[in-house]
């Protein structure tokens, strides 16, 4: 307990020092800022952060103020207590407990601190928005169960679609039940969502921005943001945090969806190759993080317990889940309803090869701390006796054995959108894959586009001989790793570094006229004004 406090002081000392320093650059750029030149840059914030400074807000931080160094206004939409529920700040535990609006706003006045309130003719400007119920639309909706609150449209704008990811990330589930805490949040998400569009589409007829750039474009502010601007025809960018530490990627797509497009002329060199192979040494031993987490520090190898089980078997099957209200879910879902959908088809085939040891391995981030799901592998492996079967073992995801031991001594891979298909396919094995990933734009794993062709697909691999992996999968899987790591991750650490809380960041010391000569940003900043690639020269 005394260590949690000591924690805490700490956190918050280092979070004061941090918008102390914040306020003061923010300042500068603002002294700095030189005329304007041409339309503004729309950057909408709602979803990055409450208290302390989040990697998106680190990132957005930083493009805004290149940005204006650079003459190019921007025109930032923040939130001033203008969602009755907002994301981050729902408890799920008690979904009428007040908003935390008050620390929420404090960290927000640190970021824009020298930008004026929507006064005329100024370089840049923040609009804060409010929040005020309709009352025709909440007496509309005031009945209405789950479902048919999830598929709510109102005045043409589908208030209950584009709140349903939110929703099922701060609940930590996917199916929802119908019951009054789920219906009062989704109800106050949907009031909440009509503001926002309100208010939104005021600021763009006010503004005319040349663009808008938000951050991933699911959580139902930026949805909803991200809606209004296409329907305008308007140019709008996503961001997320990338897959090295301390980096950006930015996409003119869905960034959730990671729509990384690797040229077929593109041909890895030895160098590249040494590189790549560099990183997956390192992370087939467990030397990697997720999200700033490092989930398998004392990753360790099959024991002779798990041996000597396998020995009795034929094959193994390993079966690589994901955590079902993660952000990339409803890409994913093209195929099956979800992921427990397709595990629900892979426990019947189970069932009819005992021949087959089926490993089914539960994502580690079920259980991240303050994200842990509500909603597991776990819980349906217990619904379904999974475990009687003597031919399964499942994995919790706090066991440490290694994937990729796992997938060495395996017959097959089956994976629903996991990154560890992609790597599974670069170590040279077949991939079965059931959920739209980001791999799967290319020839990667086989990836069947039905319910039927997937369990056929498994009853074929189940009995074949051998399978034959065309050789491009291999190829692809490489070339796709190398860009998603090396290309479309921007590396902004010199200017950011992780904080007491390893998922926040904090400022670090430098000058604004290197932010402005950093590679990253000026990828950044050509993408944003120049319809640029966002990819990273070598």
């Amino acid at each position: 307990m005394k260590e949690f406090f000591t924690q805490r002081i700490k956190r918050g000392l280092v979070r004061r020092l941090n918008n102390l320093k914040i306020a003061s650059v923010a300042r500068e750029v603002a002294r700095k800022e030189p005329q304007p030149n041409g339309a503004p840059v729309v950057f909408f914030k709602a979803s990055t952060g409450i208290d302390d400074l989040s990697w998106n807000s680190g990132f957005h931080l930083l493009t805004t103020w290149a940005l204006r160094l650079q003459g190019i206004p921007v025109a930032y939409f923040a939130c001033n207590s203008g969602m009755s529920k907002c994301v981050l700040g729902t408890n799920r535990d008690n979904p009428h407990k007040e908003m935390p609006c008050k620390s929420c706003l404090m960290q927000s006045k640190a970021l824009y601190a020298g930008v004026p309130s929507q006064v005329e003719g100024q370089k840049s400007q923040v609009h804060w928005f409010n929040f005020q119920r309709d009352l025709e639309l909440a007496s509309q909706i005031s009945s209405l169960s789950v479902p048919e609150l999830s598929a709510f449209h109102f005045q043409e704008v589908p208030l209950g679609p584009l709140c349903l990811p939110a929703l099922r990330w701060i609940l930590r589930i996917h199916h929802l039940n119908d019951d009054e805490n789920t219906r009062y949040l989704l109800r106050e998400y949907i009031l909440s969502t009509w503001n926002v569009a309100q208010e939104f589409s005021k600021f763009l007829d006010e503004t005319n921005p040349r663009l808008v750039v938000v951050f991933n474009g699911q959580f139902y502010p930026e949805a909803t943001a991200r809606y209004l601007a296409k329907k305008r025809g308007l140019r709008v960018l996503t961001h997320e945090v990338g897959f090295q530490p301390a980096t950006v990627f930015f996409t003119e797509g869905e960034a959730t969806a990671s729509p990384i497009h690797v040229p077929a002329s593109f041909e890895m060199n030895e160098a590249q190759n040494a590189k790549l192979d560099a990183y997956l040494a390192k992370r087939f031993q467990g030397d990697f993080t997720m999200a700033g987490i490092k989930f398998w520090a004392d990753m360790k190898g099959l024991d002779e317990e798990f041996l000597k089980k396998a020995a009795g078997f034929k094959q193994i099957v390993p079966i690589f889940t994901n955590v079902i209200f993660d952000t990339s879910q409803p890409h994913a879902n093209t195929v099956f309803e979800d992921m427990f959908d397709w595990l629900d088809l892979a426990l019947d085939v189970i069932r009819e090869h005992p021949e087959t040891l089926f490993v089914i391995r539960a994502h580690p981030d079920e259980l991240r701390v303050r994200k842990a799901s509500r909603e597991t592998v776990g819980g349906w492996v217990d619904a379904n006796n999974v475990t009687r079967l003597p031919n399964v073992i499942f994995i919790p995801p706090n066991e440490t054995l290694s994937s990729y031991d796992l997938i060495a001594k395996s017959k097959f891979v089956m994976v629903y959108n996991s990154t560890i298909g992609l790597e599974a396919s670069i170590m040279g094995a077949a991939v079965l894959c059931a959920g739209k990933a980001r791999f799967t734009q290319y020839p990667t794993v086989f990836f069947p586009q039905t319910v039927d062709e997937v369990r056929a697909r498994m009853k074929e691999f189940l009995t074949a001989e051998t399978i034959d992996v065309p050789a491009e999968f291999k190829r692809n899987a490489r070339r796709f790793l190398y860009y998603q790591l090396y290309r479309t991750s921007l590396p902004l650490g010199d200017f950011l570094e992780p904080s007491v809380r390893v998922t926040q960041t904090r400022l670090k010391t430098f000058d604004l006229d290197d932010l402005l000569k950093s590679k990253s940003m000026q990828v950044i900043l050509d993408g944003l004004l120049k319809a640029g690639d966002f990819l990273l020269e070598e």
